[in-house]
């Protein structure tokens, strides 16, 4: 492959936010690195970016495994030799609580959310501060702020591995300033594969109600304020977190 001038790493880009986003920063001159364990769907997202005419590198694979994410990561640098922008979009729902939820259960959550970011972060900041230029975004949740609502599709293990999110998040921008800028995201709630079915039962028009802007959020939505943290500039923004939410959560 030719050496891009920006190149992106997406987790979790196999499906819904991180596949728009992907796309929005193919869209904005990146090619993209696609990270999920979905191989299929990955595929998928990868005809896109290239419909975009973007590079796009495919990696199947799970972000527990700091193994894996550094024989990854090691495979984008072999590829385009720099990584501009990380995404840490991978995460998975958990829909059980305190009462039900099984240690196991717990702990792949926790693995997912937290650690698949700590896991990227430390396999690309070496090369972000060799450049002395990069951007981290963390996917969040408004539920870190608030818990999980009555029809929330996770309950509050989820919400401590998206609270976690925001630690890491604070935490390493001032470890890897001032080259590297490190912000999150805190969605709330957006139309997904992984919403569907509360939307369905809940009924959109019920849950509407409850947004200002009178709407549900699209991952597109998400993808734009990806596109912002990522490529603004100058950017004087380290440490802090964005809630996209409609106004439904305002303080």
């Amino acid at each position: 492959m030719s050496a891009p001038a920006r190149v992106a790493v997406v987790t979790g880009a196999a499906r819904g936010i991180g596949r728009a986003t992907a796309v929005a920063l193919a869209r904005g001159g990146f090619a993209t690195a696609l990270v999920d364990v979905r191989g299929l769907a990955l595929e998928e997202t990868a005809a896109l970016v290239r419909e975009a005419g973007m590079e796009a590198l495919a990696l199947e694979g799970d972000v527990t495994s700091f193994a894996g994410t550094q024989h990854l990561a090691a495979r984008v640098l072999a590829a385009w030799a720099r990584v501009d922008v990380l995404v840490n979009n991978a995460g998975i729902s958990q829909p059980k609580g305190l009462l039900e939820i099984t240690e196991r259960e717990w702990d792949r959550t926790i693995d997912t959310h937290v650690k698949g970011a700590f896991n990227w972060c430390k396999a690309v900041a070496p090369t972000m501060l060799a450049q002395r230029a990069g951007r981290i975004v963390n996917m969040s949740s408004v539920s870190a702020h608030t818990g999980a609502g009555t029809a929330a599709v996770s309950r509050s293990a989820y919400c401590a591995a998206k609270a976690g999110i925001l630690g890491l998040t604070r935490g390493l921008a001032k470890e890897l300033a001032p080259h590297v800028t490190v912000n999150a995201i805190c969605p709330g709630l957006i139309a997904t594969d992984l919403t569907a079915g509360m939307i369905a039962r809940e009924g959109a028009e019920t849950l509407v109600r409850s947004i200002p802007l009178a709407r549900l959020g699209t991952p597109e939505d998400i993808a734009q304020v990806v596109v912002f943290l990522a490529t603004v500039t100058p950017c004087f923004m380290t440490g802090e977190v964005i809630d996209v939410d409609g106004g439904q959560w305002v303080n």
